[in-house]
């Protein structure tokens, strides 16, 4: 299994940027839940928001609720994550992973597969 993150990028505050992770490797991801993850300089990394492959059940972290939509389209074994009002806090290494949490969204060491980050860097 492979997952391509990329749509990082430089922006200013109140910006929105789009994340997109292609998943590859599996004829379905049903049965797994899609986390996006970021890390921070300094900071320990943190899942922000997690979609259920199977039937679309998104979580957010506080951090990240109303200014953040993730969303899978199953066809082209994608997930998104729609990035608004972005602030400099959000500024870190995002990163897709696929797994099977016991509880969603579950502990990032739950998440077997994982894309290489892309950075997302936002300006005051």
């Amino acid at each position: 299994v492979q997952l391509q993150a990329s749509g990082g990028g430089l922006v200013q505050a109140g910006d929105s940027l789009s994340l997109s992770c292609v998943a590859s490797g599996r004829h379905t991801f049903d049965g797994y839940i899609m986390g996006w993850f970021r890390q921070a300089p300094g900071k320990e990394r943190e899942i922000i928001a997690a979609i259920n492959w199977s039937n679309g059940s998104p979580y957010y972290a506080d951090s990240v609720k109303g200014r953040f939509t993730v969303s899978r389209h199953n066809v082209k074994n994608t997930v998104s994550l729609l990035m608004n009002s972005l602030k400099p806090e959000d500024t870190a290494v995002y990163y897709c992973a696929a797994g099977r949490p016991t509880t969603v969204p579950g502990w990032d060491n739950e998440y077997e597969y994982w894309g290489q980050g892309t950075q997302v860097t936002v300006s005051s």
